[in-house]
């Protein structure tokens, strides 16, 4: 059987590195940056209020209390967005907005929360220092400086970022078109009613919804039963929106594995065993004219799921423009005795807690109950699979386990 870091190896061979594009700025949410960001100006660009008050001299202001307020006449508004030019002279003041700019002369803001609110004077209560509630030119950001690095993923906040150095553009690498189907003749559309020997399909769900949370945009064509045409017609119509092709089922040595049969006559793809549990047959390499990508994972759910995780997640991440690496890992002790089969590499699912006596005191693993890779129950409660080695038949409770991290929802 082939070793489970030969397999990770085979499949990422089959990703060419993807060409970065130039996408309109809410088109790129979700993407991956594929240039350096810097900003053309200083920001703010000028000197502005940081809320609503009085743009005053704080030397006019230096005796002020609650029993003998300081009284200033006010010589103006200033709105947001103002672009005249306003000043004040020591011994006056101007209302002024949050974002509105400085006046010059003035040198600090006092909250309208200080004061009575008067219009023609105004009574201030209390001191303030240079540069209360003043924004200054620059605080933010210098001319210049860079804001945002290739490989930075688009979200909200990177979104703010480019709109706020005025990018109605940007370079990235685009998220990766995935399609994911399943086989069987058993499956039914969830929702409708089961006949004799059926089951709800819930394998091209579960992947899909894994694809998504890995920043893909991902087509769910569903599944298509055992005729191998029909099969082989279904995946030649779907490449045209394909990057990359993920089936479950049809891959093992039964009579009736179609996809397997179907792709092994194409003579483009590798069906082989991996020397894993969950997840042992599984199958990678191209179809189609575009020599596109395919990658097929065994039809037992949670089989389906670990193969995503260890195989084509790492693929995933690498047509989206960053680092293929493995999910995060970590040293945990059982809660509870677990046994593997000796010669292959178990992924038991499992509740990682970190230890409640501190951050020096090792985290916990609890294996789940239900670990046949049909038990799809167990999946969701799961937050980390845990690793038992080849070599090993079986570990006690206190042994201590390789654990990885699995993805948090999106």
């Amino acid at each position: 059987m082939k070793s489970v870091e030969q397999h990770v190896a085979d499949v990422l061979a089959l990703i060419a590195d993807p060409q970065p594009t130039e996408l309109d700025l809410l088109q790129a949410h979700g993407s991956v940056l594929a240039e350096t960001v810097a900003s053309p100006v200083s920001l703010p660009g000028f000197d502005n209020s940081a809320m609503d008050g009085y743009a005053v001299c704080a030397a006019d202001l230096e005796s002020a209390t609650a029993d003998a307020p300081v009284r200033l006449p006010v010589v103006g508004d200033i709105p947001a967005g103002d672009p005249s030019p306003t000043a004040v002279r020591p011994g006056l003041c101007a209302r002024i907005m949050t974002g509105a700019p400085m006046p010059s002369g003035a040198d600090a803001v006092v909250p309208v929360e200080w004061t009575d609110g008067g219009v023609a004077t105004v009574s201030v209560d209390r001191p303030v220092r240079v540069g209360n509630a003043v924004r200054p030119a620059g605080g933010d950001v210098v001319e210049g400086a860079v804001v945002l690095r290739p490989g930075a993923r688009i979200g909200a906040g990177e979104m703010g970022v480019l709109a706020a150095v005025g990018r109605r553009s940007v370079t990235v690498y685009p998220r990766p078109r995935v399609v994911v189907l399943s086989t069987g003749e058993e499956l039914v559309e969830p929702g409708r009613p089961l006949g004799p020997g059926q089951i709800w399909e819930s394998n091209s769900f579960m992947i899909a919804a894994a694809a998504r949370d890995a920043g893909c945009d991902v087509h769910r064509h569903g599944f298509v039963g055992d005729d191998p045409q029909t099969v082989l017609d279904t995946l030649e119509g779907l490449l045209v929106r394909a990057d990359v092709v993920i089936t479950t089922g049809g891959v093992s040595m039964g009579a009736h594995d179609v996809v397997k049969e179907v792709l092994t006559r194409e003579g483009t793809v590798e069906f082989t065993q991996v020397a894993m549990q969950p997840g042992k047959p599984q199958g990678s390499g191209t179809i189609g004219p575009d020599r596109t990508p395919i990658i097929t994972l065994p039809g037992n759910p949670v089989s389906a799921f670990v193969s995503f995780q260890i195989f084509v997640l790492p693929a995933l991440r690498r047509l989206r423009g960053l680092d293929p690496r493995p999910l995060p890992g970590t040293r945990a002790l059982l809660t509870a005795p677990v046994t593997s089969p000796r010669g292959r590499r178990s992924y038991l699912r499992g509740v990682l807690e970190e230890s409640p006596h501190g951050r020096e005191a090792a985290p916990t693993v609890s294996p789940a109950l239900r670990q046949d890779s049909h038990q799809l129950s167990a999946l969701a409660g799961a937050n980390a699979l845990i690793i038992v080695p080849e070599e090993t038949a079986e570990l006690a409770a206190g042994a201590s386990v390789d654990v990885v991290r699995l993805p948090e929802p999106a």
